[in-house]
C-alpha cells in the first residue's frame, strides 16, 4: 500500500506565500518523477510543476518565476513553494508520484488534494 498525503494548503491574501508538502508512505522501493497539479471549479486539471528523479524541473507558464518545486528523497516528500500568490491560483492542489513499490512494478499515485484559496 502506498499513500500520498498533501498538507500546507489554506487561505492566504494576494501576494502571500504558502508551502505545500506531499509525503509518500508505504512499501516504496523507489520514486521516479513527482509533480503538482491543480484543478479549479469548472476547469480541467492542469500540471503546475514537475520534477524528475535527477532534479530537472518544468513549470506551467502561469506560475513560472513564482513557484518552486523541490524534493527530499530521504523523506519521500515533494514540496511546492508558492510565492506572490494570485486569486487565479485558487484551486485544489494534488501531488502525483511515479512510484515503484517493493516487489512490484511502477505506477502513478495521487494524493487527495489540499485546498488553496487566495483572496483578500
Amino acid at each position: 500500500q502506498v499513500q500520498l498525503v498533501e498538507s500546507g494548503g489554506g487561505l492566504v491574501q494576494p501576494g502571500g506565500s504558502l508551502r505545500l508538502s506531499c509525503a509518500a508512505s508505504g512499501t516504496i522501493f523507489s520514486i521516479n518523477a513527482m509533480a503538482w497539479y491543480r484543478q479549479a471549479p469548472g476547469k480541467q486539471r492542469e500540471l503546475v510543476a514537475f520534477i524528475s528523479s535527477g532534479g530537472s524541473t518544468t513549470y506551467a507558464g502561469t506560475v513560472k518565476g513564482r513557484f518552486t518545486i523541490s524534493r527530499d528523497n530521504a523523506k519521500n516528500t515533494v514540496y511546492l513553494q508558492m510565492n506572490s500568490l494570485k486569486p487565479e491560483d485558487t484551486a485544489i492542489y494534488y501531488c502525483n508520484a511515479d512510484i515503484r513499490r517493493t516487489g512490484a512494478q511502477r505506477g502513478d499515485y495521487w494524493g487527495q488534494g489540499t485546498q488553496v484559496t487566495v483572496s483578500s
